[in-house]
């Protein structure tokens, strides 16, 4: 009997992979068993299953870091996304890991991001009593909310990596790599956005960074892409230069671009679309979906709060806010 693909898969990941790789074989599986497909391997699958679910197409109407832009060319947090998951491949490949892993955490990343970007996540940190953030809410997104509450059902793997892209350490090689692409990424094309925006001039970048990663954001990806590959083996990292650029950089960014009042001036309005949405659902919870109704009636009502407008778009928060507090005009 023939071999089916994913056999054949299997065995080309067992004989090239590194002996660090998380090999499709080794996954410890799904929290409820589902029979292999004779095409994909279970991280495939995965990775199938995030593109084709809603959290991550309402990706492209959520911000990155410019509220509302009216240029196309401004980033997305789907944009930011693919953007991820390009870097990652590309460390992975070299460094002979698990490229459908590392794609299927670097997608599935960010699906519990809020409307507004970080500055949502923080309004819904401080009104939820027991705390908001968007990489446990990526998690709660594959493991409850997608498929009207049944969830992705996805790889252990997969689930652990998308948690962990943020504050904590991956268990595999490929969730590490991808938290460390998910900062290559939004630092340096948020240089480009903030230049085009106005709000950077290419020459007040801090001059030692731009020295040792490069000028241009190609150069810096490149420099920071393959300082990972020639420092990595059984944990991902920079050598000592590459990183503390890279750190000074960041740190930068946050002074000047995440947290000026020039990237700032619309953004306590988006905060208190947050603050006005979370309170009037908390009051009435009735006035919610069928999904969220149910998870407020069986769990708890701001938990159900927080997943309905974690889910929103940027303009369905809007529209949502305007349809409840805006009067409407009489019609003859």
């Amino acid at each position: 009997m023939s071999k089916t693909p994913r056999e054949v898969t299997i065995e080309i990941e067992n004989k090239t992979l590194s002996e660090y790789a998380c090999k499709s074989a080794d996954s410890a599986g799904r929290d409820i068993y589902e029979k292999p497909c004779d095409l994909r391997t279970d991280f495939q699958r995965d990775r199938d299953r995030i593109i084709h679910c809603n959290a991550f197409r309402r990706l492209k109407h959520k911000t990155q870091v410019f509220l509302i832009p009216k240029s196309d060319h401004y980033r997305t947090r789907l944009t930011h996304t693919l953007e991820v998951a390009q870097i990652a491949r590309t460390a992975a490949r070299a460094l002979r890991l698990n490229e459908d892993l590392t794609e299927a955490i670097a997608l599935g990343h960010d699906l519990g991001h809020t409307p507004f970007g970080h500055d949502g996540e923080r309004t819904l940190d401080s009104l939820y009593p027991k705390g908001f953030k968007h990489y446990r809410q990526s998690l709660r997104v594959v493991e409850f909310i997608e498929k009207n509450g049944e969830g992705l059902n996805l790889t252990a793997e997969v689930r652990d990596g998308i948690v962990n892209h943020t504050g904590g350490v991956a268990k595999t090689l490929e969730g590490q790599v991808v938290k460390f692409s998910d900062k290559i990424a939004y630092i340096n094309h948020d240089i480009e956005d903030a230049i085009r925006a106005g709000v950077l001039r290419q020459e007040d970048l801090p001059a030692e960074p731009v020295r040792i990663l490069g000028a241009t954001k190609s150069q810096r990806i490149t420099t920071l892409i393959t300082s990972i590959i020639k420092n990595s083996t059984d944990s991902i990292r920079y050598d000592e230069v590459t990183g503390k650029a890279h750190d000074e950089l960041r740190k930068f960014m946050f002074d000047n671009v995440y947290l000026a009042p020039s990237t700032n001036a619309e953004k306590g309005k988006a905060c208190r679309i947050v603050e006005y949405l979370y309170r009037y659902f908390a009051a009435n919870p009735e006035k919610m979906p069928e999904l969220y109704r149910s998870i407020a009636k069986n769990y708890d009502t701001e938990l159900a709060v927080c997943d309905f407008i974690s889910g929103m778009t940027d303009d369905f928060a809007v529209d949502y806010f305007m349809e409840l507090s805006i009067p409407k005009s009489w019609s003859s």
